[in-house]
């Protein structure tokens, strides 16, 4: 069998290779022999004339001196002659193989074959990659800990839970590759939605001039999450200003190249959002909920319906009151008022509000009086959340007391102007799972609240674990649209322990950041020095 001449080719250079490796092996051994060579030094002293004065000593010092110089010369030159030689063998083995490679085989696989199929492999490794990782499908996990929660970010600012001493709830990028990567991730998504594949559903007849190209300016927000093992995860979301469909590009890096998982365009124009809000006493909280509702969900979003469940009967008149009369202030009439005369259940009263709806399918966002939201909020909640595919857990932005917060003014700004995402403003309350975005057909699916939990907190952690241990993938992340206003809490004697536990632990976060509350620790030391201060400055002499 003749070889091919490109075989012929590739023996040829190997020869020259190793054959130059060879030339530049004795170069090296040359060079080493040179350098342990004695050399003569022709302005050193003649012994008898100055070297006699110098004494004996001196030159044994010398003499030690230069043997101990070559000594570690020869031992550097023989480390760097041992890695050459290494080297050298590794370089025969590559070329070996490579030769090997590119020679014709038996059966007929050529080195362009061998090619492909490396490139095959790396891509099905790649994909089985994206297959392990929590993208498409949601994974069981034993604890409410056990789901890694998502950062959101828009083109200017990252929300971030992961604080630390130094970091922001809200920052810039500060980080170079952190700005490059989000960059990068947003004009990736912007090239799956103006280049679209087959796979994308969208027409192939489709020219360029007939379909709307999107720009950065349309990039409204996005979410990413790292699982170390896998990769990350991007959820990308673009829409146009006069338009309401979205754009929705899910991106996954496997510690690689992005890839592109899906590009869809999802339709929120006629999705309803039932807000549902249990309620007991508390008149002037709601009174200042129904001021947001109004806001954003009447005169901005238009699709919503609102679900109030009252429990017991004090403050129930009252409520009503305010509800009428919003409804004939603004022509609103999709609310509906339960009424329960019992003690004041949270879980109850969203399980209530969820069965109280007669009309199919429908989007839920559970919320409570002390929340406050955007629409932008309101859109994220629909975005997120897919019946039978997964649910919406965003992060609140927990507001610190503002008798605290803004000791130095004489009275606290409007509740709008404390809407800011700052260290000594706030907090991310990762530890809190009672905002969702849930269809109604999977809360009835996974069973509902656990209704044996009476009084405050726990219902919403076993809910959150039902999903977590079931298939569909929980989105959690924080949110810039949704606060939590501060409000006086009281922990009940009657709480059990656990329940006790967490009120405290709540009330305790929900004071004052770490810094303000060393302030009011600290409050007498520092008064006192600021009196020896005072004092010096009035004890100085006038010159």
């Amino acid at each position: 069998m003749r070889m091919p001449r490109r075989g012929l080719v590739i023996q040829a250079r190997t020869r020259w290779l190793l054959v130059g490796l060879a030339l530049l092996f004795s170069l090296v051994l040359l060079m080493y022999l040179l350098e342990c060579a004695p050399q003569t030094d022709g302005n050193g002293s003649l012994p008898g004339v100055v070297g006699e004065s110098m004494g004996k000593e001196y030159y044994q010092a010398l003499l030690q001196e230069q043997e101990e110089h070559y000594q570690n010369r020869a031992t550097s030159l023989k480390r760097q002659i041992a890695q050459l030689k290494q080297e050298l063998q590794e370089m025969s083995d590559k070329l070996k193989s490579l030769q090997e490679k590119k020679s014709p085989k038996v059966n007929g696989m050529n080195y362009q074959g061998t090619k492909e199929q490396t490139s095959n492999d790396l891509l099905e490794f790649l994909h089985s990659q994206i297959d392990k990782a929590e993208v498409s499908v949601g994974a069981k996990l034993p604890s409410e800990y056990g789901v890694i929660p998502f950062e959101s970010f828009t083109s200017m600012k990252v929300f971030q839970l992961e604080m630390g001493l130094t970091r922001h709830p809200e920052e810039k990028p500060v980080r170079k590759d952190k700005r490059d990567e989000l960059v990068e991730v947003i004009e990736a998504g912007l090239e799956v939605i103006n280049n679209p594949d087959e796979e994308d559903g969208q027409d192939e007849d489709d020219g360029v001039g007939d379909r709307q190209l999107y720009s950065e300016n349309d990039f409204i927000e996005g979410y990413y999450r790292t699982e170390r093992d896998k990769g990350t995860q991007y959820e990308l979301f673009y829409k146009k200003m006069d338009g309401m469909e979205y754009r929705h590009v899910t991106l996954f890096r496997p510690f690689g190249p992005l890839m592109k998982v899906k590009s869809e365009t999802v339709d929120i124009s006629r999705s309803i959002i039932n807000i549902i809000v249990p309620l007991a006493g508390r008149t002037e909280a709601f009174a200042q909920f129904m001021q947001n509702f109004r806001d954003v969900c009447i005169h901005q979003d238009k699709r919503v319906h609102l679900t109030v469940v009252y429990f017991g009967q004090d403050g129930l008149s009252e409520v009503k009151s305010i509800l009428e009369s919003v409804a004939r202030e603004t022509d609103f009439h999709n609310y509906t008022l339960v009424s329960l005369n019992e003690e004041f259940n949270r879980g109850r009263g969203l399980d209530m509000g969820a069965r109280a709806w007669e009309k199919g399918e429908v989007l839920m966002f559970f919320c409570d009086v002390d929340v406050y939201f955007t629409a932008e909020f309101l859109n994220s909640c629909r975005l997120n959340a897919e019946p039978g595919k997964k649910v919406f857990y965003p992060v609140v932005f927990s507001l610190y007391n503002p008798a605290i917060v803004y000791a130095n003014q004489d009275i606290p700004p409007p509740v709008e102007q404390q809407l800011v995402h700052k260290k000594d403003s706030g907090f991310w309350r990762d530890f809190g799972f009672g905002m969702t975005c849930q269809y109604r057909t999977d809360f009835l699916t996974v069973g509902g609240f656990d209704l044996e939990v009476k009084g405050w907190g726990g219902e919403d952690v076993h809910l959150y674990r039902k999903y977590l241990h079931g298939e569909l993938m929980v989105v959690r992340t924080p949110v810039p649209g949704l606060f939590h206003l501060w409000h006086e809490k009281h922990c009940a004697d009657e709480l059990a322990p656990e329940q006790y536990r967490m009120c405290i632990q709540s009330k305790a976060m929900n004071e004052a950041s770490h810094s303000h509350l060393g302030m009011l620790v600290f409050r007498d030391e520092i008064e006192a020095h600021l009196r020896k201060q005072a004092y010096r400055t009035n004890s100085e002499p006038v010159g």
